[in-house]
């Protein structure tokens, strides 16, 4: 499944160059090493064959694109295919979790070539998380310099951006951050911003469960799933009919904080009884049946809700206990 392109048909209009320049990428990566042709970019796109030609010709100068043979055709010469050169162009992936850092550099396929992971002490302040995660990026970048193919000189070289995830609520469309559970302060911080002027690079700000989601349908995962994140919290990602949804407010996927026991423990958002605590503290005391059993609970409310085709688990702490989880989340959804 190509995500992009499903959600994002191409329109033949001089201001939407860029827009229309990132339709054919997509396409290009998701065909592979065996590559696609101009006249499937021009059907798949919605784009005239002479758009896509201007396209793909500025694509192959400026080296993202590269002929990958000829294809034969019913009735015709054979076509030419075009495919991507992954070492062409990069971007950073940073994970901002509560206790730690993850910083991955990518090619145009996304491909990890370099990664990087560091403590991280979230209720440090802004100032401090901002510099950590700069200082990891331009080390990352440094060790990428080294791969073949990859980062030139400078901290910019050939890298697009940096794309951050970390946990929410927050505002995807500004980049600012909001009340995340159990630290307050950072309610109101506009962390694109800030991270943009000291690297100097476009910044990009998700929660980490929507860029998991996001990464899932890029794979071609389901049309529509719940991924659910259970680590140091608990969230979820949502793709609804091929897209991510994230509500009116960007604030959709606070999974971990529907109440399911009125007068259970204080939760970090104020409440008491939300999944995210429940589910932490069975697994604090070392009960993870039970914590499978309450997550499969809210899951199955979820399913419920939404009549989603599939819900999907990962986290440090169902990784972590991946044998338990997977019979009593089962028992507690069915």
């Amino acid at each position: 499944m190509s995500y992009v392109n499903r959600m994002n048909p191409g329109v033949n209009l001089t201001a939407l160059r860029g827009h229309n320049a990132a339709l054919v990428l997509d396409l290009l990566r998701a065909a592979g090493e065996a590559g696609i042709s101009r006249l499937e970019l021009a059907e798949r796109t919605g784009l005239t064959p002479q758009a896509v030609s201007k396209i793909t010709a500025r694509l192959r100068a400026e080296g993202f694109a590269a002929e990958a043979g000829r294809r034969a055709s019913t009735g015709g010469k054979p076509r030419t295919v075009l495919r991507l050169v992954p070492g062409a162009g990069h971007a950073v992936g940073l994970h901002l979790d509560r206790d730690e850092l993850t910083a991955v550099l990518v090619d145009l396929t996304g491909s990890v070539v370099a990664e990087r992971r560091a403590p991280l002490a979230f209720g440090a302040g802004a100032e401090a998380v901002v510099e950590a995660a700069a200082g990891e990026v331009e080390e990352l970048l440094g060790a990428g310099r080294g791969v073949s193919g990859a980062v030139p000189g400078t901290v910019s070289g050939l890298v697009s951006g940096v794309g951050v995830a970390l946990p929410g609520p927050l505002d995807h469309a500004e980049g600012v951050l909001r009340r995340v559970t159990g630290f307050p302060e950072w309610d109101g911080f506009a962390l694109r911003d800030a991270l943009g002027a000291r690297l100097g690079l476009p910044v990009v700000v998700d929660k980490d469960t929507n860029a998991a989601a996001l990464g899932l349908a890029l794979a071609g995962d389901a049309d529509s799933f719940a991924y659910l994140h259970l680590g140091t919290g608990l969230g979820a990602g949502l793709v609804l009919d091929g897209a991510l949804y994230r509500g009116a407010r960007t604030g959709a996927g606070e999974f971990g904080h529907q109440v399911l026991q009125l007068d259970g423990p204080r939760c970090g958002c104020g409440d008491r009884g939300c999944v995210e605590a429940l589910c932490l503290a069975a697994v604090a005391r070392g009960d993870v049946e039970e914590a499978a059993r309450v997550l499969g609970t809210a899951a199955g409310n979820l399913v419920a809700l939404l009549d989603v085709d599939r819900v999907l688990l990962g986290g440090r702490t169902v990784f972590a206990e991946k044998t338990m989880s997977v019979m009593g989340f089962q028992e507690a959804t069915a």
